[in-house]
């Protein structure tokens, strides 16, 4: 069957706009699915979803049977580092961060914007409508740095949620990041309130964000969720990813990673933790008792032989579970819908085939990961909810032979977008960038890139 067909001269679609002819996945309560289903949109917002004859609009656009989902939303991301793709290429975490901190450490607002731009940009093309971005390194001097990725943001017209990330527990005092890296904690908390004036209700949000158990003092952690809850913020960190980071948790500590947090106040329902590989039967009944939200990144995990986090049993555990493809150097695509792909693909590898299905593992990338975010405006189709949402064609070679047009998306990814709306507007239309030019955003990122070559 053709692909969609429908396309409009303005970005900006004002009225009420029907999207229809259309294979729906609401992701909704009751799992719903309208075959020959349609939208209607309007004022940025979802005013109807359903099946058969659609309402009266003032504009209507044919999508001639293809595959609409919600909005895709990752959960963790560095997108500074598309810079610095396809480096430490056999090494553990402790050994990639080690030989890639020094690097990072060159970074200015104006590598931040030109690395935002391509990682973002990725996304979008990827269907993914809403981007966590965990940004932890600010080296001293340079300011302006989580502005221009917020402001990257706004241009592509995606939403963000960018975390004020840190570090202040440099070698010298038994970290592990250079010492010229890591900051003063006062400071740390100053920014991050000074930051929150970024926050616009809708399409830019931040959230507090230590790094991890090993590159934050204590006293950081709890001033930083005092302050976050104060301020009605969502917290984040790295937590569990590897072997060495819970020898390293007990030698200091005295524990473990998890046992490590929960002391300090920060297994919580405002709390989402990255990777969570190494986790005991403890760790995620503890994780489902405090709810206690994971973003499951596969790729990465799997690139730095990190190991396969148990997702399947905090699944069904009842813990609050999401995607993210984490920093473009150590999983160097950023493919929101790809990664959907490999979490079922390394939940099976885990737990043989019934471990996750295709509709499960779309289900992490839409909903799973708003609920993370505490986004209950995404994440779904349903009346009353924004108008974030991806359009994929089944007309492809791909496609041919399939029954089942939803777990193909999966199985056969990762296929580029060819709608994205993202609050009523369109991003992307016919596999393009809207509002931006994919060859010049190439063009400057690689500009910049060269500063941090080896």
């Amino acid at each position: 069957m053709p692909g969609p067909t429908g396309v409009l001269d303005d970005p900006a679609m004002q009225g009420r706009v029907l999207f229809r002819d259309a294979y729906v996945v609401t992701m909704d309560d009751a799992a719903a699915e309208h075959e020959r289903g349609w939208i209607l949109v309007s004022d940025g917002l979802i005013e109807d979803v359903g099946a058969g004859d659609p309402p009266e609009a003032d504009r209507t656009v044919e999508l001639d049977g293809a595959l609409v989902m919600p909005g895709l939303v990752n959960t963790h991301h560095h997108l500074y580092q598309t810079l610095t793709r396809a480096r430490a290429q056999q090494a553990t975490l402790f050994e990639w961060l080690t030989e890639l901190y020094p690097v990072w450490a060159r970074l200015d607002a104006e590598a931040e914007y030109a690395a935002a731009r391509t990682g973002l940009a990725e996304l979008a093309l990827s269907g993914c409508s809403t981007v966590f971005d965990h940004h932890y390194v600010f080296p001293r001097g340079r300011e302006g740095i989580l502005e221009a990725e917020v402001r990257a943001a706004r241009e592509l017209g995606v939403r963000i949620v960018a975390a004020r990330g840190s570090m202040d527990l440099g070698a010298s005092a038994g970290g592990l990041p250079p010492d010229s890296l890591v900051e003063d904690v006062d400071a740390i908390l100053a920014d991050t309130e000074r930051l929150t004036a970024l926050q616009d209700g809708a399409f830019v949000q931040i959230a507090v964000a230590p790094c991890s158990p090993f590159s934050v003092t204590s006293r950081l952690l709890e001033e930083s969720a005092a302050l976050a809850r104060a301020r009605g913020l969502v917290l984040h960190t790295h937590l569990a990813e590897t072997l060495d980071e819970a020898d390293y948790c007990r030698r200091v500590y005295g524990c473990s990673p998890v046992e490590y947090l929960d002391s300090l106040g920060w297994l919580a329902g405002d709390v989402w933790c990255a990777h969570c590989i190494h986790l005991s039967d403890r760790d995620v009944a503890r994780f489902a008792e405090t709810r206690t939200g994971v973003a499951h990144c596969p790729t990465s995990n799997l690139r730095l032989g990190s190991g396969v986090a148990p997702v399947r049993q905090l699944l069904d555990a009842g813990v609050r579970v999401g995607l993210g493809v984490d920093g473009s150097a150590s999983n160097e695509r950023s493919d929101l819908l790809f990664e959907a792909k490999q979490a079922l693909l390394a939940a099976r590898g885990r737990g043989g085939p019934g471990a996750m299905t295709a509709r499960e593992a779309l289900r992490l990338a839409t909903r799973g990961g708003a609920e993370l975010l505490h986004r209950p405006d995404l994440g779904v189709l349903e009346r009353g909810r924004r108008a974030d949402f991806a359009v994929w064609r089944t007309d492809g070679l791909e496609f041919g032979g399939a029954d089942d047009p939803v777990a193909e998306l999966v199985l056969a990814g990762p296929q580029r977008v060819d709608r994205l709306v993202v609050g009523g507007e369109e991003v992307v239309r016919e596999g393009r960038l809207v509002r931006a030019d994919e060859r010049e955003i190439a063009r400057e990122q690689r500009v910049q890139a060269r500063r941090f070559a080896a």
